[in-house]
């Protein structure tokens, strides 16, 4: 089991998933929100770092909204050192737990953390959490089955060089962003252009809903969908979230 801290004080991102939707997150901007994240991972460390039966590793925080710029990095940076303190040495010595930093990308390029945390300079059991969804943009939910394919093993050439051991925590052999509230509540979505700023590429009736009703040549493309990112140099978690 990996345990990942999906809300923090202030709110990471502003996701709804985070535990408040905002248009502007603000856990960064305070220092007190900062420190109550930090003694949640001590908790989480000190509390599963003999258990490593159950859990291998814990995420201090999921999907910080690096796309905001500077300052959300930064806090985040210094985060991911904080916390490695806290997990890999839960015992307020120099003594090294067995538990593992998973520490997020913050929506930003792979290449983004050369030279962050390396293991040369004694950094040890740190790895690198990316989120793929080619289905977030009006251009992702217009491409062809064959175009999602293509940009699942780019992304796989991209994860064999990144700069730390690398995982794909989430991903999903979606191809359009039709499911319910997927995109928050009553927003829509991007596919039937009923998410704000969105156009029209098609119906979502047939690509939601039960699986009995999929068509064969559908299910071979989840299948194929599939394949293309989980097998090979493609370094995915084998348990996707379905969009």
């Amino acid at each position: 089991m990996i345990i990942d801290l999906h809300g923090a004080p202030g709110s990471q991102n502003g996701f709804d998933n985070s535990g408040q939707k905002k248009s502007y997150p603000l856990w960064h901007t305070s220092s007190d929100n900062i420190a109550r994240t930090n003694a949640i991972i001590k908790t989480l460390a000190s509390t599963y770092s003999s258990q490593t039966d159950v859990v291998a590793g814990i995420a201090p925080l999921n999907e910080p909204a690096g796309f905001f710029g500077s300052d959300v990095l930064a806090a985040t940076r210094q985060y991911w050192y904080d916390s490695y303190g806290n997990i890999r040495y839960p015992y307020g010595n120099s003594q090294q737990g067995a538990v593992v930093e998973f520490i997020a990308d913050a929506f930003q390029p792979l290449s983004y953390w050369n030279n962050f945390m390396p293991w040369q300079s004694g950094f040890e059991g740190v790895i690198l959490d990316t989120h793929y969804y080619g289905i977030f943009s009006p251009a992702e939910v217009s491409r062809s089955w064959d175009q999602q394919v293509q940009a699942a093993c780019a992304r796989g050439n991209d994860i064999v060089s990144s700069p730390l051991w690398t995982v794909v925590g989430e991903w999903t052999t979606a191809f359009t962003d039709c499911a319910k509230y997927l995109n928050g509540r009553g927003n829509g979505a991007r596919y039937d252009g009923t998410f704000p700023g969105s156009t029209y590429v098609g119906s979502c009736a047939q690509w939601t809903g039960s699986g009995a009703s999929f068509s064969a040549t559908y299910k071979a493309f989840l299948r194929r969908f599939w394949e293309a990112q989980v097998t090979g140099k493609h370094l995915y978690f084998p348990s996707p979230s379905y969009a």
